[in-house]
């Protein structure tokens, strides 16, 4: 079936075989080329629709999204074909991200703008929740923690989203890996449109400004930052833990703040880093995307801290038969967890971080001093703003004077994963901490994986033999992977960005549309790997071997392949072999 995209034609659909619309006379074919299959939305300024490439063997499946502006105004119409000539601009540049998709082509016909994009089969998560019911507090953690590197990525790019919500994270079918899709509501960062508008350009308003229940204030007003993707994407959260869309949603009428919680049960150092996406002032909110994914990554050390220290008495040292007494208060960003009880800490204890997904060491706890008396114990988080992988963070503690001394402890937890418990014991010396480093083994990474895990961003993975593993759309963004052996693993679609790649071996590999922006591949072995479709966009290849490999799909610059190593047998970009 072919369907007219003519919005006064009335009867759109039409045979399969016929290149002009048969009730109004209309093309059915956009630039010659795409030939429109259907309606996948409509909006005041356009719609989108999903179309056929007759131009290309395959005629494969892509998405077309138009802008039309309904108006004789040249002042209008100059805007809007700024707003196009921005958004085309803007996927261009952020669309070689394996969960954005693909900017395939864009042009103007009859006054009108399209944009060609890939097209993602699957369902979004508005429709998921609809579905199956709410997600739960597990659930939206995981789902964090595969959408803030996204936005991680797209803010280093100096692009703000500005229309993050359900209806726009698709689920491919392919992989499970999260989409981000429209961005027809992008600011550029450094060339702005709408920022300064105030006149008849109010017209293209909605277009630009996003979806309001999800918007945060400053972007109503036309003065979005990046912490307005993290705005955005709080509220996400709450629409998948709530299940109820947010306008129904009661909000407080002294604070403004909306009070989801009387819905849904979750843990209260989660509820904080809620209340943190979604302040609703600039200045409390997080700053950045990598800002959060510390603060997730470290919600497990704290609720095992703050669960292991309730109701457990503490012994004296010194035999005088006396309890310690401590108040426990944690304290992240404005606000504050409060046991509101009074805890006993016992000589030996282990704290239970049942989780599942991170851990920490065992810990050596020794304390100076004898506290005689009830002391209170003030208890802060504060989290380092550099990543998990470079700085641990920590958990600082002291107690007010009291009895005959003072205790005071610092806790260094290092993010990870995988099953774990902390120890804290007692001794008669100098309190310190002895905090292991955590050790990946690719059994744990595969284990992991099968169990549906696909984001090991920022994590550590040096020497690690995954010889023949099967680990399609793996995320292992900003980590730490010298001298790993992935020799004839499946990594199709895998995400590379900025790791580092020195000496790792993919020989062999299935690396078909891995994305290897901005990583360091220097010394790495790529001889007979399958690299269709991957994007090495910026990556250092100094010294990486792609002798045998056949680079003519590949996104790579002669520049590039100049400090690599080649052969007779390597296809060029250009798909001619030879050296280089």
């Amino acid at each position: 079936m072919s369907y007219c995209i003519n919005p006064s034609c009335p009867h759109p659909k039409n045979p399969n075989n016929v290149q002009v619309c048969q009730a109004c006379g209309g093309k059915l074919r956009l630039n010659g080329r795409y030939q429109i299959l259907g309606t996948l939305g409509k909006g005041g300024f356009g719609a989108t629709f999903a179309a056929a490439d007759v131009g290309i063997a395959g005629t494969p499946i892509c998405v077309v999204k138009q802008l039309r502006p309904a108006t004789d105004d040249p002042a209008v119409f100059k805007m809007a074909k700024q707003l196009f000539e921005r958004e085309a601009q803007t996927l261009g540049k952020v669309g070689v991200h394996p969960q954005i998709p693909t900017l395939l082509d864009y042009f103007e016909e009859n006054q009108e703008f399209y944009l060609v994009q890939e097209y993602v089969k699957g369902n979004n998560l508005h429709q998921e929740v609809k579905k199956n019911g709410p997600f739960s507090e597990e659930g939206v953690k995981q789902l964090l923690s595969e959408l803030l590197p996204i936005l991680t990525y797209i803010h280093s790019e100096k692009v703000i989203h500005r229309d993050i919500k359900p209806a726009n994270l698709i689920r491919s079918q392919a992989d499970k890996r999260l989409v981000l899709i429209d961005f027809g509501a992008v600011k550029n960062d450094a060339n702005s449109v709408l920022a300064a508008s105030s006149s008849p350009q109010t017209a293209l308003t909605n277009f630009a400004i996003g979806t309001a229940v999800f918007a945060p204030p400053e972007q109503m007003a036309m003065r979005p930052v990046y912490a307005s993707d993290i705005y955005a994407l709080g509220m996400t959260a709450i629409y998948l833990l709530t299940g109820m869309s947010l306008k129904d949603i009661e909000c407080n009428h002294q604070t403004g703040e909306m009070d989801w919680q009387k819905y849904v049960t979750v843990s209260d150092s989660f509820a904080t880093v809620l209340k943190k996406m979604t302040e609703l002032a600039i200045k409390y909110r997080y700053k950045s995307a990598a800002d959060v994914l510390d603060a997730l990554n470290v919600l497990p050390y704290q609720e095992g801290m703050m669960q292991g220290m309730i109701g457990s008495p503490v012994n004296s040292s010194k035999g005088s038969g006396e309890n310690t007494t401590f108040r426990t208060a944690g304290t992240v960003g404005r606000s504050s967890l409060d046991t509101g009880s009074t805890t006993r800490i016992r000589s030996n204890f282990q704290d239970d971080l049942s989780t599942g997904s991170l851990t920490t060491p065992q810990t050596s706890l020794r304390t100076r001093g004898t506290p005689s008396s009830d002391t209170t114990l003030n208890s802060s988080i504060s989290r380092a703003s550099q990543s998990p992988k470079q700085t641990s963070t920590s958990i600082n503690r002291g107690l007010a004077q009291g009895g005959n001394g003072g205790v005071a402890y610092n806790v260094s937890v290092q993010p990870g994963h995988g099953g774990g418990r902390t120890s804290h014991r007692r001794s008669p010396s100098d309190m310190t901490i002895v905090n292991k480093p955590i050790q990946w083994t690719a059994k744990a990474v595969l284990g992991a994986y099968e169990n549906g895990q696909r984001d090991f961003t920022d994590q550590s993975f040096q020497n690690l033999i995954f010889g023949k593993a099967f680990l399609p759309a793996i995320n292992f963004y900003q980590s730490d992977l010298s001298y790993a052996n992935f020799q004839n693993t499946d990594l199709t679609r895998a995400d590379f960005g900025k790791a580092t790649l020195g000496h790792t071996s993919f020989k062999d590999a299935n690396l078909s549309e891995a994305y290897f922006g901005y990583a360091n591949l220097e010394g790495a072995d790529l001889r007979g790997a399958t690299v269709a479709g991957a994007n090495f966009k910026y990556a250092n290849l100094r010294g990486a071997n792609f002798c045998g490999v056949d680079l003519s799909s590949a996104f790579v610059t002669p520049d590039q392949l100049a400090t690599a190593k080649t052969n007779w047998r390597t296809v060029m970009p250009n798909g001619k072999r030879g050296f280089r």
